[in-house]
């Protein structure tokens, strides 16, 4: 896998390693814990990540792929200008975020950011894919197959799912059917007339959130899929073509009936969401009425937390982490391995919100893709292949939402996000390393009048319908005001005791000195 240094261009990535090097994993609570910290903004200037700051500042003449946004404005034109104006090189303009995709040097990054105020500028980074035993009782343990229907009493009908990933391979009718119903390639990292899915990461995601094969059943196997290939066949993504996706889902969501969105990715480096772009691009979704499910990621540590990667690590979507089941279908006795990542945003947001299966996962994969050439250990039959990661589990959430949108479908995104979370199973033994708990997606569908775990977030939430937007200078400007704010204030009353206790939320136990940037910085967590 490729890895993201300062100062050349990142990917995004979707897979871990083993012991031996191998690839073997691959992807990627709302609790808000402090005021947010770390902010690498000049007095004036544009808001900068402090390590792409430094990497500019020892590199003046190496080119960086950024994204550069205009933030609170209505277009890029402002953002697409001061490019220009500072001889760098505008790649792609955004209709999802007032922003462009850019080519600048080290120096002209710089000078970007100290005359530019209201500029946000991150690097178009790697977005990372996020590795036997028996674990097929996944779908027993989620509680998913009693949501299929019969031939004598069909399942109500799921939306589409749109897969941001590596493509989905169509030609797998056993698995899906005709239900690909849509594909498109926003990939500038593929070869020219890439098609299809040349990693097998996609198609396996899709297979476990919609596939239909016999005895591989997805959670939601009627639902129609919407490839969208941002990646090339090692599972490398630019965070300009995954935020392109974005803008595409919305111009197309009409015609398919996409209501939900996964995301089996996350940024190389991190940033601060209230200026990350492709936390801008996933909430814009969210606000147009599309759920967003998104992987953790499966850079985990065994010795603590670490530091959430957008789109992970925005507030609103929903960040699913990973779980080994142990050849059990129940979930007390389930735990989250050390890869799937588990801590805070910058802003002091908990993830991951839920955890699903994510070991030894069985899915459809093109015979002739990356994957299964890579690791032909891994192919238990033709076709069929077994990987881990917080991916997978996305994947299956994926599907869990779909199912729960075809029996409420004017339920909102956060109407989604609350059940699944209201109704998980409690992992006694995690704490909150695999979020509230593990998803129980029969339950989920059942409740009448599910709470939203995003309603607090709203009083900083700009505009109408799907122009809305989310206020990250207003909410720095609440907390920093407010350090000794109740956890109740930021919970649902609906929530049960059991899950969502005082003591889990102490804002004492993340204080800002423990959550400083120096101590995250991008060298310290690349694969």
């Amino acid at each position: 896998m490729a890895r993201s240094t300062s100062g050349t261009r990142g990917n995004v990535a979707l897979c871990g390693k083993d012991g031996r090097g191998v690839a073997m994993t691959c992807m990627a609570m709302l609790a808000l814990a402090l005021p947010a910290g770390g902010l690498a903004q000049s007095s004036g200037g544009a808001y900068v990540p402090e390590s792409l700051r430094e990497a500019a500042a020892a590199q003046p003449g190496q080119k960086f792929s950024v994204i550069v946004e205009q933030e609170g404005g209505d277009d890029g034109a402002e953002a697409r200008d001061a490019v220009k104006r500072h001889s760098g090189k505008v790649k792609r303009e955004f209709g999802v975020v007032p922003g462009v995709a850019a080519e600048v040097t080290g120096a002209q990054l710089l000078q970007l950011a100290a005359k530019s105020a209201g500029l946000s500028i991150t690097r178009d980074s790697a977005v990372r894919s996020a590795t036997y035993q028996d674990s097929e009782m996944w779908r027993q343990t989620i509680a998913v197959e009693g949501l299929w229907g019969t031939p004598q009493s069909p399942a109500p009908q799921a939306p589409a799912i749109a897969i941001v990933d590596s493509g989905v391979d169509s030609s797998l009718l056993d698995d899906f059917g005709s239900r690909v119903v849509a594909q498109t390639v926003i990939c500038s990292l593929c070869s020219a007339g890439a098609s299809g899915d040349g990693q097998g990461h996609g198609t396996m995601v899709a297979g476990l959130a919609a596939g239909s094969g016999v005895g591989h059943q997805g959670a939601a196997p009627n639902a129609p899929i919407v490839s969208i290939r941002t990646s090339n066949e090692h599972g490398q993504s630019s965070v300009s073509d995954v935020i392109a996706a974005t803008d595409w889902i919305i111009a197309n969501k009409a015609q398919y009936n996409i209501r939900v969105a996964n995301f089996s990715l996350s940024r190389a480096d991190v940033t601060n969401s209230n200026h990350d772009p492709l936390n801008h691009a996933v909430e814009r979704l969210w606000f147009n009425d599309v759920v967003v499910v998104t992987a953790a990621g499966n850079y985990g540590s065994s010795t603590g937390p670490v530091r959430i990667k957008a789109p992970g690590s925005d507030p609103f979507v929903i960040t699913v982490g990973a779980v080994d089941q142990y050849g059990t279908t129940i979930a007390s006795d389930d735990t989250v391995p050390t890869w799937s990542a588990h801590g805070h945003s910058v802003l002091g947001f908990a993830k991951p919100d839920v955890s699903a299966p994510g070991r030894y996962l069985v899915s459809p994969v093109p015979t002739r893709a990356t994957l299964p050439t890579t690791l032909p250990e891994r192919v238990l039959t033709s076709g069929y292949m077994w990987m881990s990661g917080t991916s997978f589990s996305s994947g299956i959430v994926a599907g869990a939402a779909a199912q729960i949108l075809a029996r409420h479908p004017d339920w909102s995104p956060d109407q989604v996000k609350g059940a699944l979370m209201l109704t998980v199973r409690a992992l006694p033994t995690e704490g909150w390393k695999g979020g509230v708990g593990e998803i129980d997606a029969a339950a989920a569908t059942r409740i009448s009048a599910p709470p939203n775990p995003n309603a607090n977030l709203y009083a900083f939430v700009l505009g109408t319908g799907g122009a809305r937007s989310f206020d990250g200078a207003a909410w720095n400007t609440y907390v920093a005001a407010n350090p000794t704010w109740a956890a109740s204030t930021w919970t649902e009353s609906t929530w049960s005791e059991s899950s969502w206790n005082e003591s889990s939320w102490n804002e004492s136990s993340w204080n800002e000195s423990s959550w400083n940037e120096s101590s995250w910085n991008e060298s310290s967590w690349n694969e």
